[in-house]
């Protein structure tokens, strides 16, 4: 009977109202529909398309304060599926919400006003229509939860805290905590008869509350603040947290806790974790760094081993809900964060470099092989290194394993990775012959010679050193570049490559003791003092050698300078090793360091 009435009378009003309403309902029953994941992705779409069609009609005609609860109930509905269908919140969205506030103002007369107001004037003179329009109230109120949502994605908390400043103006206006000023928001509550809604204010400004607690506590974990971490971490897990984030929250506790010195308190936290659910990455991670802390290798080792199998598995991923969810609303996770926990080939690469460390040589060399055959084959993944702290680039990658392989007694298997790296680094390799000119000349324009080449040289003569090749040994350690070349380059303060020279040089010296040819032996430590002067096993392996050639003046003053660095206040340093530089320098300090000591200082000659 609708086509029969006057379009303006009272009466049509009425119908194309209880129509427009019945649609929404309609749709949102639709939305809401759990069926097969396919099946329900299509209704959605097909409610979203609906939603659409219905905004349009409703905004085709003038705004009236009778319609526009509905209208602003559909704007909500159709930006809280259309960000869950796109799974995130973008700038877009901005001008549905802002053409809702326009709507508002233009039943005030307010047509002029509204085009020279930005998105916050806008609401700021929403708000105070809505004062003398109690009507609007829930509806505007549904929509400013909307609007925080994309305000708290974007970054923009300047603005954020101004809204919700207005909409607790009752309660702590002044306040510019956001987590207290998103306690304090109390939505109004919506008439029973209302239209139906995807997701109502109150659930919104919960799922609010817990998203900003959850951001606010990573950024202060990361950031060093640690008392105030713990205490938003726990505004998140009391919130609305579903499985899976809650998941992420007990480990930011653990790591939180494990920080502050509370190990124990720490592990009850991230067997919480592994109890909720099924993303057990960045739990199992955090379990590896307590346990490490702890000295406890073999926990250690074990979290690692299962955070590679876990990392291993393809989940299927969980049915979303069709509303705005707390994980909607939070970044993805930093490489500094505690919940990244990287891709399989990452972890697998921090299980091996770990094994190295602790002396699993077997397990490191296996693990490592796993790694470079990711990276020789072409499969996918590929092998990336952690991002945080900074991993290995690949040459290191090869070094480390070559390493492995040498300490697990694998030589053969190292030499044949040396010869790998080589091959792909050969760009890298001086001419000798222009190298040797160079070095005659003395010119300052000698060719790089890169640390990794360097480095496959020493870790070769390693290699051939365990299989009883000294010749072969002692022509590799000879192919890293010379002290002068270094000198040249200008990287004499590079600590690492004067650890990696000195090394070769040792290296080269202990052959030489081999063979009985101490006096090549010396002229090798000598160097080595010269290129690193603090390096004590240079001087160790220095003042044995000075002995047995009986030189004594030499080797008593040599002894003294060691015994007064010895007494010296040691300074923290402030750099690090490669994994690869620190297993070589391993190999070659002195076994009986704390021998040769008690025999001089019993000895009557000093």
């Amino acid at each position: 009977m609708a086509h029969q009435t006057p379009l303006g009378s009272s009466a049509s009003h009425v119908s194309c109202l209880d129509l427009w309403r019945e649609k929404n309902d309609q749709l949102v029953r639709q939305a809401k529909v759990t069926r097969l994941p396919l099946r329900r992705q299509q209704l959605a779409q097909d409610a979203l398309e609906g939603l659409r069609g219905l905004l349009c009609s409703l905004q085709g005609l003038p705004a009236t304060v009778s319609v526009l609860p509905l209208e602003l109930t559909v704007i909500c509905n159709f930006i809280t599926l259309r960000a869950n269908l796109a799974r995130g919140f973008t700038e877009d969205l901005a001008q549905d919400i802002q053409q809702g506030l326009e709507r508002v103002l233009e039943t005030q007369g307010q047509l002029e006003a509204r085009l020279e107001h930005e998105l916050w004037g806008l609401w700021d003179a929403a708000l105070r229509v809505s004062s003398l329009l109690p009507e609007l109230l829930p509806a505007l109120h549904h929509l400013a939860g909307l609007q925080a949502a994309l305000w708290l994605t974007t970054n923009r908390f300047g603005d954020l805290t101004l809204l919700l400043q207005t909409l607790t103006v009752s309660q702590s206006s002044a306040s510019e905590d956001m987590l207290l000023l998103l306690k304090s928001w109390r939505p109004p509550t919506e008439e029973s008869d209302a239209p139906l809604t995807l997701q109502n204010a109150q659930g919104l400004r919960d799922v609010l509350l817990t998203a900003f607690a959850c951001r606010q506590g990573l950024q202060e974990l990361i950031t060093g603040s640690l008392p105030k971490a713990l205490s938003s971490l726990h505004e998140a897990a009391s919130g609305l947290c579903p499985r899976s984030l809650l998941v992420q929250v007990y480990t930011a506790l653990g790591t939180c806790l494990r920080k502050m010195g509370s190990p124990q308190r720490a592990l009850l936290y991230l067997v919480a974790a592994l109890k909720e659910g099924s993303t057990w990455g960045p739990p199992l991670l955090e379990a590896s760094r307590l346990y490490q802390q702890l000295g406890n290798i073999a926990a250690e080792i074990e979290s690692l081993e299962l955070l590679v199998e876990a990392l291993s598995i393809t989940r299927i991923p969980e049915a979303h809900q069709l509303l705005i969810e707390v994980e909607l609303l939070l970044p993805r996770p930093d490489p500094a964060s505690p919940l990244h926990c990287g891709t399989q080939s990452q972890a697998k690469y921090l299980l091996a470099s770990r094994c190295l460390q602790t002396g699993r040589a077997a397990d490191a060399a296996e693990h490592y092989l796993d790694l470079l055959a990711l990276l020789l084959d072409g499969s996918e993944p590929k092998f990336s290194p952690p991002p945080c702290p900074p991993g290995p680039c690949v040459p290191e990658l090869f070094l480390e394993a070559a390493a492995a392989l040498i300490q697990a007694g694998r030589a053969q298997d190292a030499l044949t990775v040396c010869e790998e790296l080589l091959s792909r680094t050969s760009f890298l390799l001086p001419k000798r012959p222009r190298l040797w000119e160079d070095a005659r000349r003395r010119t300052k324009e000698s060719p790089h010679c890169s640390p990794w080449v360097s480095a496959t040289h020493l870790l070769q003569g390693q290699a051939w050193v365990q299989l009883g090749a000294q010749k072969e040994a002692i022509s590799e350690y000879s192919r890293s570049p010379g002290p002068a070349s270094i000198c040249e380059q200008g990287c004499t303060s590079d600590m690492a490559l004067q650890q990696l020279q000195t090394a070769a040089l040792i290296s080269r010296g202990l052959e030489w003791v081999a063979l009985g040819q101490d006096t090549k032996a010396l002229q090798d430590f000598l160097l080595s003092v010269q290129m690193c002067p603090g390096n004590q096993d240079a001087s160790y392996h220095l003042l044995q050698t000075l002995r047995r050639l009986d030189r004594r003046d030499e080797a008593t003053a040599l002894w003294r300078r060691l015994e007064a660095q010895t007494e010296l206040p040691q300074e923290n340093t402030a750099w690090s090793l490669p994994l690869y530089l620190e297993t070589c320098l391993g190999w070659i300090c002195p076994p009986d360091r704390e021998t040769l000591r008690e025999e001089f200082q019993t000895s009557g000659d000093l």
